[in-house]
Parts: C-alpha cells; structure tokens; sequence
C-alpha cells in the first residue's frame, strides 16, 4: 500500500530524478503514456515497497508500472494535495485514478489467481469502511515496516517497470 504521511519536512530523494534519469547502460528512463496503469507509491515506506514487490512478483502480464510519489512523473501528474500525502496510494488507469482502498481492489483486480475475487471481496465492503482500515494501516506503516533514507532503486530488470 502506498501511504501518505503528513509532515513539515521536505520529501526525501529519489535516485531515479534528475542526474539519473539515464541507467547505466546509456538508455533513456521509460515515461508514463496515458492508458498505462500507473500505481504511485512512497519511495521511502517499508510497506509501500514491499507491497510493490509484492504486485511485481504477482504481475507477469506487467500491467502496472510504478512511480514514487517523491519522484518527476508523479511531480508531472498527481495534484499538489496527492504530493503531499505521502500516505495515499495513488493508481492511475485509463479509467481514472483512484486513491486508498480503491487503489487497492483494482490494483487486486489487475492481479491473476484469487486476487480479482480477493478483491471482489473487498469491494463489497463500504468504501467508508474500507478508507477507515487502509487509514489506520497508513497511520502506523511507518512504525510498523520502518522508513528508508532514500526511494527504492529498481534491480535492471525491473528498470522498464518504474518511472522516475
């Protein structure tokens, strides 16, 4: 889950912004192409990026791709609010964008195996009460699963996946 935390202090650094907008090998970062599912998430949060390895291991048919939420591309496309909370998961689809509990039943649904009826599932539950665990879990992830010093470097094969 991607989860916003509400502070004073400035964002932390992506290492895929700016300097490094070019891997190693010489080849340009991939960009955001509208229709692509783009799921935003807090580059520093133990449990945001563990939950984005999770959906790489899951996604075989790379439907999602993923962005920090300090990073250029969600500068570019999410409103200054989304930036600020770095709390709230973020999913961009050609359908729309949807945001905490919602982000999470279709990012399930994108998934194969039990995952879409997992999400299914969830769905069912009111939105209002749904939003109020994925809050409760955003409020304590950083406790919970820890805070990195910088955002999460994607291994060179899952380069193509990430936007800077």
């Amino acid at each position: 889950m991607i989860q916003i935390v509400e502070s004073s202090s400035p964002p932390k650094p992506c290492p895929m912004s700016s300097d490094s907008a070019l891997p190693s090998d010489g080849q340009p970062v991939p960009q955001s192409h509208p229709g692509e599912s783009v799921v935003f998430f807090d580059g520093v949060c133990g449990l945001c990026n563990l939950s984005v390895d999770f959906i790489l291991k899951r996604d075989l048919s790379h439907r999602f791709r993923f962005a920090p939420l300090q990073g250029e591309t969600a500068r570019r496309e999410l409103s200054v609010e989304e930036l600020q909370r770095r709390d709230t998961l973020v999913l961009r689809t050609e359908t729309g964008v949807y945001r905490r509990s919602a982000a999470v039943v279709r990012i399930a649904w994108g998934l194969p195996g039990f995952w879409p009826c997992l999400g299914g599932l969830l769905w069912l539950v009111p939105l209002p009460l749904r939003d109020l665990g994925y809050r409760i879990v955003s409020a304590n992830r950083l406790k919970l699963f820890g805070e990195k010093e910088t955002c999460r470097l994607p291994t060179p094969e899952e380069r193509d996946r990430f936007l800077p």
